[in-house]
């Protein structure tokens, strides 16, 4: 899957953009089944605003960080309402938003974590609604979680087009598949600015059948995405050590505070670490191999 000129995706964006004014949209048809939410359309749901510019960040450490899912809405399609029924699960979704938190929290210059509810969230509530979410709960940056996923069945193809922050991308439909889409992105929210992002996809194909019932569809459903949710929070991970390693060689693009008490700025997690394997490797030495042994027992 790659990027696609803006000329080619137009038709298939305006479809888009139409089932997803509320932040999230659900449609099928007897075999073709559609279900997405967006964070272009959270963050940016009036396109006749002016775009917001970034400022450089300024991390306050320790950082108190947000986990949310984008909401969902109301899907609309050529003037008709159709009632959206997700394929993931709030259970789902919780599992994964402290899967996600338990990549932060164990970073030595993360403070504590906040699993935010959805309700917390209104469909394009924009920064206005992160705003909130930083006096009220007093998270510092915030990572919103997106999917977008698409069915198609063996009598009708169709393509599936995602706007994400940093561009468009086009999956062709073929007989009896699922694609998934998921994006975690990560926002310092009184900059406005974007610190990094990961995208996880996943694609399930089957000859077996022509006509797929719904069982097999929801089975589908929940296994792409929860590949493609794996897919996303390993590529988190890279993502938040790269961000580090960014951090620390481009001070200019990141800029590094530190709340009363704390001292421990970005460019020195490294040698926190090694200070840290260090003194474990002088306690484990310390020890009488007699200790160890009688434990043995």
């Amino acid at each position: 899957m790659k990027s696609q000129p803006f000329s080619r995706l137009r038709p298939a964006l305006l479809a888009l953009v139409t089932l997803t004014l509320s932040g999230c949209a659900g449609f099928w048809g007897d075999h073709d089944r559609h279900e997405a939410s967006s964070v272009v359309q959270f963050l940016y749901p009036d396109k006749n605003l002016p775009f917001i510019q970034p400022q450089i960040p300024t991390l306050r450490l320790p950082l108190r960080v947000g986990v949310a899912f984008i909401p969902c809405g109301s899907a609309v399609a050529n003037g008709s309402y159709y009632h959206v029924e997700s394929g993931f699960t709030e259970q789902q979704k919780t599992d994964l938003m402290r899967q996600v938190g338990a990549q932060f929290k164990a970073q030595p210059f993360v403070q504590s974590i906040e699993i935010i509810p959805t309700t917390y969230l209104r469909p394009g509530g924009g920064f206005d609604n992160l705003d909130q979410l930083h006096g009220m709960m007093g998270i510092d940056i915030v990572v919103l979680i997106a999917y977008d996923q698409r069915q198609f069945s063996a009598d009708t193809e169709a393509s599936l087009a995602y706007w994400t922050i940093v561009g468009a991308y086009l999956v062709e439909g073929q007989r009896n598949t699922t694609h998934t889409l998921m994006e975690a992105v990560v926002y310092d929210i009184p900059s406005r600015s974007l610190l990094f992002r990961a995208p996880g996809t996943n694609s399930l194909k089957h000859h077996s059948t022509l006509i797929r019932t719904d069982e097999e569809l929801r089975r589908d459903s929940a296994t792409s995405l929860n590949e493609a949710a794996k897919q996303m929070t390993t590529n988190l991970a890279q993502e938040l050590e790269r961000f580090k390693v960014r951090a620390k060689e481009e001070p200019d693009t990141v800029k590094i505070e530190h709340k009363p008490g704390f001292s421990m700025g970005l460019g020195s997690i490294d040698g926190w670490f090694a200070a840290a394997a260090g003194l474990l490797l002088v306690g484990r030495a310390a020890i009488p191999r007699r200790a160890f042994c009688s434990r043995a027992k």
